[in-house]
């Protein structure tokens, strides 16, 4: 097995942002460390797991995701699965997306929210994200929103986002956003309005092949984007969460990145909490089809590996995902689940033909979510977190 670049120094990762450091990273070195991994390799990061949890490297990792590895995926769901119960006990978070907005600048190449798109766009007024939150408590007792929205700042800015969480406050405990990526001082304004947390995907690690996904619009800026999450960091958020779009590279080459990713953030802002999501490319308006198959054997494969990288993660399955995956997934490493999603603005309350994001794949209602994660043995948690800790 050929070595691969070791993790940055300390005054490296506590003077720069991950943009400045990913350089140091070969994007095709580190594929063809994953295809020289053997069996006894693999056999020695097990062993290593079983001593030292918490302590794995990235190359670790690596090692885990490996086809190598792949022989040895029952092992590794054994201890995933023992890994996750003694951490999280026997249980599954359940939250559900707002979308308010699908009006956005870039043009994303594979996204439904894509500016060249010809559809009419929605921008949610304060009124009516009262009334989603009102129809979001009759689907079940959610307290963990995440709210979502394209990225428009000059009608989805920090004034309005704002506006937004102090509406869905008294609705909701634990708000989370998913929206374009922010400065500091926004994030840190945005909390004394009742943020906790924001996912951000990368979308793809590899910078070489990231303008051809997105050729227009403030997200084609590669480290702008990926800074954010140091932005975020320095905001002292809650929790950050991470992620890439399984299916347009090499899905070792974004799992790689993504470990070392997470190991720079969690050494330089230790006091936030972090998630991983491993959505795979669904069907959406632009047409775009997947580059990289990304099986459901893969993401079982993913989704072990990280618990095991990391015994503290939370790690989430969104409704892109099949029923009868999101069910098979539960007890391998996943904590939290979404339910009853819907991926237009106005989605609960006032049902339209509006431009959504991406299909989801599990339409369940989330009581038939809940009475699917309790057939697993597992308790559905709807509250996690409360207002009063903000």
């Amino acid at each position: 097995m050929r070595a691969m670049k070791s993790d940055p120094t300390p005054n490296a990762i506590f003077g720069h942002g991950f943009a400045d450091l990913i350089e140091e990273y070969d994007w095709d070195k580190s594929i063809e460390f994953v295809n020289s991994v053997t069996p006894d390799d693999v056999d020695a990061v097990l062993e290593k797991a079983s001593t030292s949890f918490g302590l794995l490297t990235p190359e670790d990792l690596a090692v885990l995701i490996s086809p190598a590895a792949t022989n040895r995926l029952e092992d590794m769901a054994a201890i995933a699965k023992s890994i996750t119960d003694r951490r999280f006990g026997k249980t599954i978070s359940l939250y559900i997306p707002m979308y308010v907005g699908n009006a956005c600048t870039n043009k994303c190449v594979y996204c439904g929210f894509n500016h060249d798109n010809d559809f009419s766009r929605t921008i949610l007024s304060q009124e009516q994200i009262e009334e989603e939150c009102k129809a979001i408590k009759e689907l079940g007792p959610f307290q963990n929103l995440l709210l979502v929205a394209g990225e428009y700042p000059a009608l989805c800015g920090i004034d309005y986002l704002e506006k937004v969480l102090e509406t869905c406050r008294p609705y909701f405990h634990n708000l989370t956003l998913e929206v374009q990526p922010m400065k500091a001082v926004d994030y840190k304004r945005l909390t004394e309005s009742g943020l906790n947390g924001v996912v951000c995907f990368q979308e793809t690690y590899n910078k070489k092949a990231y303008p051809k996904y997105h050729p227009r619009g403030m997200k084609s800026h590669f480290d702008w984007r990926l800074n954010g999450f140091d932005r975020m960091g320095e905001a002292g958020l809650h929790k950050i969460g991470m992620g890439a779009l399984l299916g347009l590279e090499d899905w070792h080459g974004e799992a790689i990145m993504l470990g070392r990713h997470l190991r720079y953030l969690q050494k330089k802002y230790w006091r936030s909490r972090y998630s991983i999501n491993f959505p795979r490319l669904r069907p959406s308006e632009s047409g775009f089809k997947p580059n990289f198959i990304v099986s459901d054997r893969d993401i079982v494969q993913l989704s072990c590996a990280f618990r095991i990288f990391d015994p503290d993660l939370d790690i989430s399955f969104s409704t892109r995902e099949t029923p009868a995956f999101r069910d098979s997934i539960i007890g391998l490493g996943v904590t939290s689940l979404s339910a009853g999603s819907k991926t237009e603005p106005g989605g609960y309350g006032h049902p339209k033909e509006a431009l959504e994001q991406f299909e989801v794949s599990d339409s369940r209602s989330p009581k038939e979510v809940e009475t699917a994660i309790r057939n697993r043995g597992y308790d559905p948690i709807w509250k996690d977190w409360d207002a009063v800790f903000d």
